[in-house]
């Protein structure tokens, strides 16, 4: 019979590293000598129940990633799938190197290092009930709306500022990845969303940024010091 409980982490990385303004991809930006795509493997590994890891690198860097592997001594295990032209088709590709339909997967940004090992096994726990789990954490700014030319004031209790890993159980999300791509899909979540299937959050933790930008770059290397 086929293990319920096992667990997938499919990591996607397809970042060019545009907004950061570097040549180097941001995933594979060294910060206190260790590329950040490294420490978010590390993360998922470090889970008593680990996950098998399916890595998700464009198919130009993955010769790359595996000499940083070699220089960096660098031994979690993980299998790679190819990136696709869009997000989607990422996610798509690595979804298709999970054979097992009866089991959980969690699918995570490369470029987020500090989500917390609580937040992750929240996401698997509710997943593992509910069918689905994103994790969240509500804004500390106020809010305003564009509309009609205008902007307005809009309550922040409404809103949720959502991470990853966005966790289901496979069978659920293999499905959901059969229906033609929309540019509406900005997550996994939103693709499940769109198959009429109920969303069910967990709480985040606000050190989960994703690195993006020169700033949060500079963020990411104090608090991954701290860990």
């Amino acid at each position: 019979m086929e293990n319920t409980n096992k667990r997938y982490a499919i990591i996607v990385a397809g970042g060019a590293g545009i907004r950061m303004g570097t040549d180097k991809p941001k995933q594979f930006i060294e910060v206190n000598g260790l590329p950040i795509l490294m420490y978010t493997l590390l993360r998922f590994d470090s889970l008593t129940a680990k996950p098998e890891i399916i890595l998700v690198l464009p198919e130009q860097h993955v010769k790359f990633w595996k000499e940083l592997c070699q220089n960096h001594s660098f031994q979690v295990p993980h299998t790679i799938a190819y990136g696709g032209s869009t997000r989607f088709q990422s996610v798509k590709n690595g979804l298709n190197l999970v054979e097992s339909r009866n089991s959980l997967v969690a699918i995570h940004d490369g470029v987020r290092p500090l989500v917390s090992v609580k937040v992750i096994e929240s996401c698997y726990a509710m997943a593992a009930e509910k069918g689905s789990a994103i994790p969240v954490i509500s804004p500390v700014e106020s809010i305003r709306i564009s509309k009609e030319g205008k902007t307005e004031s809009f309550p922040r209790e409404k809103v949720m500022l959502v991470q990853t890993p966005q966790t289901f159980k496979t069978g659920i999300i293999k499905d959901c990845y059969q229906i033609p791509y929309s540019p509406d899909f900005t997550d996994d979540a939103s693709v499940v969303e769109a198959n009429g299937i109920e969303i069910f959050t967990v709480e985040g933790n606000r050190e989960n940024i994703k690195v993006t930008t020169p700033s949060d770059l500079i963020m990411a290397e104090i608090l991954l010091k701290k860990i």
